[in-house]
């Protein structure tokens, strides 16, 4: 605080007033919330932030970074965290710790309080900014999370046939793509005992040189568990930039329909005979 009895005053006060200010607090934060978070929800985080604040403001003073805050910050990561997950925004959350400011003005800026409480309003405002750093860490997560699963959706491995499993792909085949759909076709392979893959990329909206690369080693990965790879929905318009790009698929079998595909597949399975993943007869 500004000084030694500035802060004592202060600490005085918010201690007296405890329930009265924690009180209007709840309120105030419950009704801009719209019912949307229950009011016992809010009404025990904000019970158990007021005293955790007082102590790091009688301990700590003015540093909200200081190892006196630790219980206020981790109180705070977790109330933002929630509000995160709950779909409440950024502001939304900041106000749970910002409307405090207004719920002390009345009380606190008469006469010679009002020093210690603009010192008092920087600190919830260094708090406020906390939770949206949290919160916005949070929702990143949440996003990238989200991601991983679409990813997972957007890359399926089906078995087409006894021996053969499909990886028909849709939209962009970029490097993590390739490496979901590298894991999920080798481990398809394994658990169905499939001895050829058909990659179709008829839904692939351009060919270009790294996703060829992408593509063979994809094809590669599948040939060292032993299986055959065929690659289909080599449409007119990619064919010809394949060969403009001077790209190279050396002795990987293409074919332009996934339908084609198959039927190679078939009767490659019908002139070997039965050949389990790994050459094993």
């Amino acid at each position: 605080m500004t000084n030694v009895g500035d802060s004592d005053r202060l600490l005085g006060l918010l201690t007296e007033g405890r329930e009265e200010f924690t009180g209007q607090w709840v309120r105030s934060v419950t009704s801009t919330l719209a019912g949307r978070l229950p009011a016992a929800e809010v009404q025990q985080d904000l019970h158990e932030l007021y005293p955790a604040l007082l102590d790091a403001l009688r301990s700590g003073g003015l540093a909200t970074r200081d190892e006196s805050y630790g219980e206020v910050r981790s109180l705070l990561t977790e109330l933002s965290r929630n509000r995160a997950r709950q779909g409440f925004s950024p502001t939304e959350t900041a106000f749970s710790v910002l409307s405090l400011k207004d719920v002390l003005e009345p009380a606190l800026t008469a006469g010679e309080d009002v020093r210690a409480y603009l010192q008092l309003a920087r600190v919830l405002d260094d708090l406020g900014l906390y939770t949206i750093e949290v919160h916005a860490k949070t929702r990143e997560e949440i996003i990238s999370a989200q991601a991983e699963q679409l990813l997972e959706l957007s890359t399926p491995v089906v078995k087409l046939w006894e021996g053969v499993v499909g990886v028909p792909l849709v939209g962009t085949l970029d490097s993590a793509r390739t490496q979901v759909v590298m894991e999920k076709l080798l481990q398809s392979l394994l658990d169905l005992n499939a001895t050829h893959a058909i990659v179709d990329i008829t839904g692939v909206p351009a060919v270009d040189t790294q996703v060829a690369q992408h593509l063979l080693k994809t094809v590669v990965a599948a040939r060292m568990m032993g299986a055959e790879c065929v690659i289909s929905g080599i449409r007119p318009q990619i064919a010809q930039t394949i060969v403009a790009l001077g790209i190279e698929f050396g002795d990987i079998t293409t074919k332009a329909t996934l339908a084609d595909a198959l039927r190679h597949a078939l009767d490659r399975i019908e002139a070997r005979g039965p050949v389990e993943i790994g050459g094993l007869l």
